[in-house]
């Protein structure tokens, strides 16, 4: 991709980038106004303008009803026009496709009534890029963004982070995909172009006027009656008879998939949230939380027809399981339980492809030596537990600035963490992301009580790549091991559940240099 950009492009996104105007809104502000993004002067590779607005669209395939909706529209300023690119038709936001190392700027333009704020999952950017709710721009307001993306080549994505507001933002239709590239995938034996295919999972409730429905129940989530992929209702995808490189985000607020193929065979993964893995692995399915990524190879020939990707049944556990003790949520009974079987999207083989060998092994993982750790006999612990009907995070709730004593962490220092979920049988599973770059899993230990539970999801958890997002079963300890080494700062980690998050399941962490 062609990385020089002209004077009049950069002197137009410079200009634009002038045009910063925002405060912090959100529970309780901040007490000083948040700075205009990175100060980084480095001519960038891609400049885009991301606009936050209100749209009309069709959303139910099988309705010619308009559905208002909220999402990120996008131009591009300057860069290749193979970096950036939106499908009109639908509430997604624009794709990145961009190259390890390379700059991109990124000025963000609210046309919203409310305020809102953009969050890189899974890149490893300064604090002032990383969209924490103290930065939120008011309705009317800009903000730019820096981003040297220093990050291994995997799929990430954007949606955004304002304080209490973030699950009702992402369920309008607030959400993209940014993946990071590094021109290597051909000798690595990957399919690519159109046989590289990324895949958005979300749940949705549309009413019969074709209206997006957010009723969640505070203490499971959203959860949905309906699983729309790439923004479609009803998603069906023509293929050719060869090998794909499927992308899987599950973009949903609160849902948990069990994803298998309606065939019965394996799942052939390769890549998780930070990108491919030492080696492909195989799993009868994967489960995949709200937040986490996982890259797939999928072989669709000699398949007949055609095969469903499915989310098979499964057990979280505990009272607050399924449907749970507060019900499905407030919309008359027609959400799905998390754990129910439904089908997801069918693949149609209609020509001929290519078949390719699966790769027997990629770039090993560069794990951090057990020797730095400075904390290996006694891990940093966070706990999750339920307070006045509100999940907490080591017994407190959010607030815009507070960083207790444990929340302190040295830049450049490798440290394990411990995250338990054994607050007792009030409790469900709860997916965890901590901001600032990627961690290693090192080990999962579920209590006798909850086994029977774990072990119909045992098989399909892939701890092994890098992470940034993790699912946190009921009457489960999970260690992982952080290393911050880029951008001292404030970051936060949080429950992906959004409305658990929105509700208060999220803390500050500090990285002082």
């Amino acid at each position: 991709m062609n990385s020089q950009l002209s004077r009049r492009q950069l002197l137009e996104a410079g200009a634009l980038g002038a045009l910063w105007v925002g405060t912090g809104c959100s529970r309780r502000r901040s007490a000083a106004l948040a700075p205009p993004g990175a100060t980084d002067t480095t001519d960038p590779d891609l400049v885009v303008r991301l606009k936050a607005t209100s749209a009309q669209l069709r959303v139910d395939d099988a309705s010619d009803s308009l559905t208002n909706v909220l999402r990120f529209e996008g131009s591009r300023l300057a860069g290749p026009s193979d970096a950036f690119s939106q499908d009109d038709s639908r509430y997604l936001g624009p794709t990145f496709r961009v190259r390890a190392g390379q700059r991109v700027r990124v000025l963000f333009e609210n046309a919203l009534s409310e305020p809102s704020i953009v969050h890189w999952h899974g890149l490893d950017v300064a604090e002032v890029n990383d969209g924490h709710p103290r930065f939120a721009v008011d309705g009317g307001g800009q903000r730019p963004y820096e981003l040297h993306l220093e990050d291994r080549p995997g799929t990430y994505w954007y949606h955004p982070h304002p304080d209490r507001l973030t699950g009702h933002q992402v369920l309008a239709g607030m959400a993209g995909l940014f993946i990071v590239t590094d021109g290597d995938d051909d000798a690595r034996g990957l399919p690519a172009a159109e046989f590289d295919l990324p895949l958005v999972i979300q749940d949705r409730i549309i009413d019969g006027a074709g209206q997006l429905v957010y009723a969640p129940n505070p203490m499971l989530g959203f959860l949905g009656d309906r699983v729309l992929v790439n923004g479609r209702t009803s998603a069906s995808f023509d293929v050719r008879a060869g090998s794909y490189r499927l992308r899987l985000l599950n973009g949903s607020n609160a849902r948990i998939y069990k994803l298998a193929w309606s065939d019965g065979r394996p799942v052939q993964v390769i890549g998780t949230d930070g990108g491919l893995l030492a080696a492909p692995l195989t799993r009868p399915y994967v489960m995949l939380a709200p937040g986490e990524r996982v890259e797939v190879w999928a072989d669709f020939a000699g398949i007949g027809d055609g095969v469903w990707l499915e989310s098979q049944p499964f057990t979280i556990g505990g009272s607050m399981m399924g449907g749970g003790m507060m019900g499905a949520g407030r919309s008359g009974g027609r959400s799905l339980p998390n754990g129910a079987s439904f089908r997801i999207c069918q693949f149609a083989v209609k020509e001929k492809g290519t078949r390719l060998p699966i790769p027997r092994q990629f770039s090993p993982l560069a794990w951090r030596p057990p020797g730095e750790v400075v904390n290996r006999a006694s891990p940093r612990r966070f706990a999750v537990s339920m307070a006045m009907m509100r999940w907490v995070l080591n017994g407190e709730l959010f607030s815009m600035d507070d960083v207790a004593a444990n929340e302190r962490i040295r830049l450049g220092v490798t440290e394990d963490w411990e995250f338990a979920n054994t607050g007792g049988m009030m409790t469900t599973a709860h997916p965890i992301h901590v901001h600032g770059g990627q961690f290693q899993i090192l080990e999962r230990q579920v209590a006798p009580a909850w086994r029977e539970a774990a072990a119909t999801m045992d098989e399909g958890l892939v701890d092994a790549g890098w992470k940034d997002t993790f699912l946190l079963r009921p009457g489960e300890r999970v260690r992982i091991r952080v290393r911050f080494a880029k951008h001292a700062g404030l970051f936060l980690y949080h429950c992906h559940n959004l409305e658990h998050e929105d509700m208060g399941m999220m803390r500050n962490f500090r990285v002082e240099g």
